[in-house]
């Protein structure tokens, strides 16, 4: 299966080098460009892209923007009309997945575009083989959210985000509990498994069902959904 990306930054020098690297992978194609938000969102709609490579700081609209339109419900993002092509050239109905393109690790935007529906964020200093990585890695539907990353985030949560009170979660189970709460605290698989005393194929196990339970689309989803449901408050 052939990944299909656009690339959507106001620089062309960066435009052209992740095209050129990109476009020698045997599995990733690069089907465009856009150079600011507004064409990103006209080219996802023409071009039906799997991934998107989103620059934030962009004139005319910028990457939260274009990210909210184009993952939102409505004329641009029903499924039905903008959907996600697949390597076989069939559209599967999804929208595309978005990686946050940034100059740092934590931006003070990293917050609004998990809530907007990024997958993930890439540094635009990242090696080439990382760039690559990152596009399989969201094309599958991992969310690319580096524990590091995570735990840096949930500073950014304690600055901005919503207070809620404790609750407790219908529809999961107890344990499935326990590995969201983990989740949002920064832990990696590996982590909670040896937290939980579990192998970690079964806390993988424990992620998709909580994933699919929640209607979640990847991790970068269910540490903002914890948050924001009082599961897990910042600074515990």
């Amino acid at each position: 299966m052939t990944i299909r990306v656009l690339i959507a930054d106001d620089q062309g020098m960066v435009r052209t080098g992740f095209t050129v690297f990109l476009d020698a992978q045997p599995d990733i194609e690069v089907v465009g460009e856009a150079v600011n938000g507004r064409e990103a969102i006209e080219r996802v709609a023409e071009l039906r892209p799997d991934v998107v490579l989103m620059d934030v700081r962009m004139p005319v609209m910028d990457g939260l923007a274009a990210t909210r339109e184009i993952l939102s419900p409505g004329p641009r993002g029903e499924p039905g009309e903008r959907g996600e092509r697949t390597g076989s050239g069939e559209d599967d109905g999804r929208p595309p997945k978005i990686l946050i393109l940034t100059t740092f690790d934590l931006d003070d935007y990293v917050y609004e575009a998990l809530r907007a529906g990024a997958s993930g964020f890439l540094l635009k200093d990242a090696s080439a083989q990382q760039l690559a990585e990152a596009v399989r890695v969201v094309a599958a539907g991992e969310a690319l959210l580096a524990p590091s990353v995570t735990r840096r985030l949930i500073v950014e949560f304690a600055r901005v985000g919503p207070q809620r009170p404790r609750v407790r979660l219908d529809g999961i189970t107890e344990r499935e509990t326990e590995v969201l709460a983990l989740i949002a605290k920064g832990r990696s698989n590996q982590e909670i498994a040896e937290e939980l005393v579990l192998s970690e194929q079964t806390v993988k196990t424990h992620v998709g069902r909580i994933l699919a339970k929640l209607n979640l689309r990847d991790r970068a989803q269910a540490i903002v959904y914890a948050y924001e449901s009082g599961l897990v408050r910042p600074g515990e």
